[in-house]
């Protein structure tokens, strides 16, 4: 992970800078100043409360709602615009200097260079080497799209290129550049406009900001701010609802004018599902979504599963990982949506904070990129009554091959189904089901980066959050996308997509994911659940990724909870390391698991006993096939002349100085250390977990010693939450 270190908890005020309340008189009515970041807004001063209701838990009233608690949220967010608009900007520049018509209108034969033809294109992610990937001809992305987008244009499906690059001059009479140079942003739900108002004031590319809510009340409180704050001539405010201004922004009719938005922030009360629809459309091509969810007992719990079927379009994720699978449903929820409309997502950033979910999502018009939503899209199998073990299911496969000129295109099929038992093959109890849910990569490494690196020359007056900022940014940088194997290398080896590129890295454009990256390795296990399994003493959290390292298997944390390790390991070897840690170093009395249970499944595959699970296991899958009495006779024999066998071969190793495992191992044909093979996973008798060198290195498991971090952070008050909605005067 590098040489950083992070502190599991800490304590940070909430909002540091306000110390003390200032207050202000305005048309004859008594304010209360609030400051955060660059921007102030007028919060109407509430009475106070009678002595019987003082020590009340209950917070105070508000007429229009405003959460100091999201201040980190709204930092953020400001940072991630910024990094975005530069990385827009750059992409528009690179268009420009094309010249018009450079990257629509010219039909091009397969196999051949053009050399303007590479300028103001996507870059992707490549399989992790460090380098990147320029998509052109080689894998026909492009193409494919330039050939749908021409479909679409006379279709209704409606959107706009970053820089609307079109041969036909504007309806409106406006010039491409005019269009190229503006930076739009929507505050769908503004509330008391602070979002609209730090947009304006801190983002520098901004060109104009619409502060749009349903209560009247509401957008006289924006009107008010964005006089205080002197903003009047970048902020505009609109009364309506949400979802008709977004789907107004799409409309054909304003096809040519500047409606649509390049970045669109949702911060509801609640669920964002509603708004997705219209929020997908109302975005240019290439543009940002910031997207928050505070409904986590709905999507991060079984409380309302049927609820987060209707919302998201999947089923939640019963255990420790259910946000970070809350945050898999909403990102499908987003990508479902787009592909109606030929639209193609990549997540930037996706996070689980506090009480809510924030995703920020990059929206494209690429019909050849949505061919590629069912293979990122999986369901899980949970083991959720017993072990915790999970298995992944994608819905489809997408596979890389040459043509007969060497391009690189891709074939769709159907997946195998189903890719496991319903009972668990490691404690042998029942599955469960959960999903569909988003199997690609939660993060893009590169817009992470883009983010950290501007955090040095910032005022932390100004930005309080930044020490959580960058604690939560680090970790979310190393989680498991650097696990995931790109399928268009020939390489099956993992390969890492966080390893730090100068060329990359210095770029005016940050690069993009290939679409067809999946991450075969979600979640994060937590040492103290898989101990209370079976009943043991819990390794310390070195221990075990020391001994997964010294397996050769990589080891991360998760930003969404502490005590965690995010790893490439199938759970056949997680559960070997257990049941030598239970063996070398905190045994247990023999009656401590009862039979039935999943500690006892579990054990059951102690190496000592892996001889016998073998032979019965080929003894039963021969049985199975037997049509007569003579055949069964004929098995049975065959059986024991290899558990014979196997003993014998056991008694040579010790006699010549081997240790001789008697456990009949002879009987496990010897295999390689399967790789990430992302449509079958092995299962607890696929692997020779019985011949695995397990070592509790310590030394190789602790962090090294670096810059020490903030990211877990205790709450800073009580009840804290999403806070009630505002009541109004």
């Amino acid at each position: 992970m590098g040489s950083v270190s992070f502190e599991e908890t800490a304590e940070i005020p909430s909002q540091p800078q306000n110390s003390s309340s200032p207050t202000t008189v305005f048309n004859g009515k008594s304010y209360e100043i609030v400051r955060e970041g660059l921007a102030e807004i007028l919060n109407p001063q509430v009475k106070e409360a009678s002595d019987s209701t003082q020590n009340s838990k209950v917070p105070k009233p508000q007429t229009v709602f405003y959460n100091p608690i999201q201040q980190f949220n709204r930092d953020l967010t400001v940072l991630a615009i910024r990094a975005f608009g530069s990385d827009i900007a750059a992409i528009r520049e690179a268009r420009q200097a094309a010249g018009p018509g450079s990257r629509r209108g010219k039909k091009r034969k397969r196999g051949k260079e053009d050399e303007s033809s590479s300028v103001g294109k996507r870059n992707y992610s490549a399989a992790g080497d460090g380098s990147t990937e320029v998509v052109g001809e080689g894998n026909n992305l492009e193409a494919a799209d330039e050939v749908n987008s021409k479909a679409e244009d006379d279709s209704t499906v409606f959107g706009t290129n970053i820089g609307a690059e079109t041969d036909a001059p504007p309806s409106n009479g406006s010039t491409t550049s005019t269009r190229a140079s503006e930076f739009r942003i929507l505050d769908a739900l503004s509330a008391t406009g602070l979002r609209a108002i730090r947009y304006a004031k801190e983002v520098p590319m901004t060109t104009s900001v619409v502060a749009n809510d349903l209560s009247r009340q509401a957008t006289e409180s924006i009107k008010l701010n964005i006089d205080h704050n002197q903003v009047s001539g970048k902020v505009s405010v609109t009364t309506g609802d949400a979802q008709t201004h977004m789907h107004n922004a799409a409309s054909p009719l304003n096809r040519g004018k500047p409606s649509l938005y390049e970045v669109i922030d949702l911060d509801p009360y609640g669920t964002a599902a509603p708004f997705l629809d219209a929020a997908v459309r109302a975005v240019v091509d290439g543009g940002l979504l910031c997207i928050t969810c505070t409904d986590a007992g709905v999507f991060a719990s079984l409380g309302y599963l049927e609820k987060s079927y209707s919302q998201y379009g999947g089923l939640p994720f019963k255990g420790p990982q259910s946000h970070e699978a809350g945050l898999r449903l909403i990102l499908h929820s987003i990508a479902t949506s787009a592909a109606r409309y030929g639209l193609s997502i990549e997540p930037l950033l996706s996070l689980s904070i506090d009480f809510y979910a924030r995703v920020f999502v990059r929206v494209r018009r690429s019909p050849a990129e949505v061919k590629f939503l069912a293979s990122k899209t999986m369901v899980i199998y949970n083991c959720d009554e017993g072990c915790g073990a999970w298995s992944t299911q994608f819905l489809s496969q997408s596979r890389a091959k040459k043509d007969k000129n060497d391009d690189t295109i891709y074939k769709f099929s159907l997946a195998k189904a189903p890719s496991v038992n319903q009972y668990c093959s490691h404690c042998g109890l029942k599955t469960h089901l959960s999903g569909p849910m988003w199997g690609g990569p939660l993060h893009n490494p590169h817009f992470i980066r883009r983010i950290l690196a501007t955090l040095p020359s910032l005022s932390r007056e100004t930005y309080a959050t930044i020490p959580r900022i960058e604690g939560m940014l680090s970790l979310a940088l190393h989680e498991p996308a650097s696990f995931v194997t790109h399928p268009a290398s020939t390489d099956s080896s993992v390969q890492p997509l966080t390893e730090s590129v100068p060329e990359a890295e210095n770029a005016p454009a940050f690069p993009s994911v290939h679409p067809s990256v999946r991450d075969t390795h979600p979640f994060f296990i937590t040492p103290s659940s898989l101990a209370k399994v079976l009943h043991c003493v819990s390794p310390s959290e070195a221990a075990f990724r020391g001994a997964l390292m010294h397996l050769g298997y990589r080891t991360s944390r998760s930003h969404t909870k502490p005590g965690t390790i995010c790893t490439d390991a199938p759970w056949a070897v997680i559960w070997e390391v257990m049941r030598e840690w239970v063996r070398q170093k905190a045994p247990i009395k023999a009656d401590a698991i009862k039979k039935g249970t999943a500690g006892w499944g579990i054990m059951r595959h102690d190496r000592s006993r892996k001889g016998l699970n073998e032979a019965k296991r080929q003894l039963t899958e021969r049985w199975d096939r037997c049509d007569g009495l003579s055949e069964l006779k004929t098995e049975l024999e065959a059986a024991l002349w290899r558990v014979e066998e196997a003993m014998r071969a056991d008694e040579r190793d010790s006699h010549q100085g081997g240790e001789g495992t008697g456990d009949g191992s002879a009987l496990v044909p010897g295999v390689d250390r399967p790789g990430p093979d992302p449509d079958s996973q092995p299962s607890a008798e696929d692997i020779p977990t019985h011949t695995l060198n397990i070592v509790f290195d310590e030394a190789l498991g602790k962090e090294p010693p670096g810059k020490r971090m903030l990211r877990y952070q205790m709450n800073p008050r009580p009840d804290w939450g999403p806070m009630n909605r505002a009541k109004g005067p």
